[in-house]
């Protein structure tokens, strides 16, 4: 897929006020500082198209991004941020689950993960609650460059054995790069690929 035009679209803090149009949406989260405003900014060709910042937590609402006329890449918060207070981690988190389970124009979530950490107990339970909802997902490892090859793959791949511990089957996985691009092609070809089917009503 070739990415010919990819601008911002609305913010919210509410799935009830998103875009009304019926495009297909793919949202993007993970735990704070995972590099998810890179990884947009990759995949999109913008490097400035979604905010990057060294401070984790600065994502705050849901982010449409229009791409190609055609389709939204949505920022979400990143979850896990422990520097913020009780009311403001309530107010995200219903904001992220309201968009996940009410939203049904959002075709696939992509869950991102630091391919140089262990799993955490935090991202575990987030994909059994997403399982147990019934939620279309993907994972997506980000930060492969900061790993030698070989690195890299052991680290995913014992990722991945825990997940079977619990998982009969495991969705899409995807290894990236936010800098040497990697794992860029097999993303948008498989947005690609849900993009032909029809969008949920």
């Amino acid at each position: 897929m070739i990415i010919n035009s990819a601008r911002f679209a609305i913010s919210n803090s509410t799935h009830s006020k998103c875009p009304t149009d019926k495009h297909h949406e793919y949202a993007f989260i993970g735990r704070s500082n995972v590099g998810k405003s890179s990884l947009i900014n990759m995949l999109t060709g913008h490097p400035r198209l979604a905010k990057t910042s060294s401070t984790p937590g600065k994502t705050l609402l849901i982010n449409h991004f229009l791409i190609n006329n055609e389709w939204y890449i949505v920022d979400l918060p990143g979850y896990g941020f422990a520097q913020r207070g009780k009311e403001q981690r309530e107010q995200l988190e219903k904001m992220i689950r309201g968009y996940i389970l009410k939203r049904t124009q959002m075709t696939n979530l992509f869950v991102l993960i630091d391919s140089r950490h262990a799993p955490m107990k935090i991202d575990l339970d987030f994909f059994n609650w997403l399982g147990e909802n019934g939620v279309p997902f993907s994972i997506v490892f980000t930060k492969l460059d900061k790993l030698g090859n070989d690195a890299g793959r052991r680290n995913v791949q014992k990722y991945l054995k825990v997940l079977m511990e619990t998982w009969e089957e495991l969705p899409p996985v995807f290894l990236t790069s936010s800098e040497d691009k990697r794992g860029r092609e097999e993303l948008l070809d498989y947005i690609d690929q849900l993009n032909k089917l029809p969008v949920e009503e």
